[in-house]
C-alpha cells in the first residue's frame, strides 16, 4: 500500500513472524495484535480495514462473523469502510448432476478447519470461514453496514465494501 502512495498505513497481525516479514519489507507501522483486540485508546479509528485473500475467513464461523462485524464498528471511523474478499465454496458440495449435497442440520458448509503442514510438522487446527455473498449481505446489514459488491467472478469469489450506517443501534433494524 505504501508503495502505491498511501502514507498512513498500519498493518496488524497476531503472528510475530508475519510482523517481522512486514517490517523487513518496509511497512512503516506494524503492530502485533489480534484483530479482535480492542483498539488502543491512543489510536485513532481506521478509515479502511483491508481484508483481502478471503480475509473475512478470520471470523472462522458465522457466529464469529457476527462478532467481528460488531467489533469492527469500534475500530472504524464514522465514514470508515471494510474492503474484503470471500468465496462461495458450495461448488465443492455439488454432485455429478450439479445438485448441492450437504447436511442441512450440520454447520454451515463454508465453515472449514485448516491445519498447516510442512514436512513432518503440523500446526494447530484453526477455523476459517468462506461466506457466500447472500449470507454476508444479511449478516452485514443486521450489524449496521451498507453492503456494496464491487466485483465477482464465475467461481463465487467476490470483493465487497462494507460501510457503517449512521445512527444504527444494534437490535433496532
Amino acid at each position: 500500500m505504501q508503495s502505491r502512495g498511501f502514507t498512513d498505513v498500519k498493518a496488524i497481525d497476531q503472528s510475530a513472524g508475519a510482523v517481522q516479514v512486514m517490517q523487513s519489507r518496509g511497512v512503516s507501522e506494524v503492530a502485533q495484535r489480534d484483530i479482535f483486540a480492542p483498539r488502543p485508546a491512543q489510536e485513532r479509528p481506521y478509515d479502511t480495514i483491508l481484508m483481502l485473500m478471503n480475509g473475512l475467513g478470520l471470523a472462522g464461523t458465522l457466529e464469529g462473523l457476527d462478532k467481528f462485524l460488531a467489533h469492527a464498528r469500534t475500530l472504524l471511523a464514522p465514514d470508515g469502510q471494510i474492503l474484503a474478499t470471500s468465496s462461495d465454496i458450495s461448488y465443492l458440495y455439488e454432485d455429478e448432476e450439479g445438485a448441492l449435497v450437504f447436511n442441512l442440520n450440520g454447520p454451515y458448509y463454508g465453515e472449514v478447519t485448516y491445519t498447516f503442514h510442512y514436512k513432518d510438522q503440523a500446526g494447530e487446527p484453526f477455523p476459517w470461514l468462506f461466506i457466500d455473498a447472500a449470507l454476508l449481505e444479511d449478516a452485514a446489514q443486521q450489524a449496521g453496514y451498507e453492503v456494496d459488491f464491487l466485483g465477482n467472478d464465475d467461481n463465487g469469489q467476490y470483493l465487497v465494501r462494507l460501510t457503517l450506517v449512521g445512527g444504527f443501534e444494534p437490535g433496532t433494524e
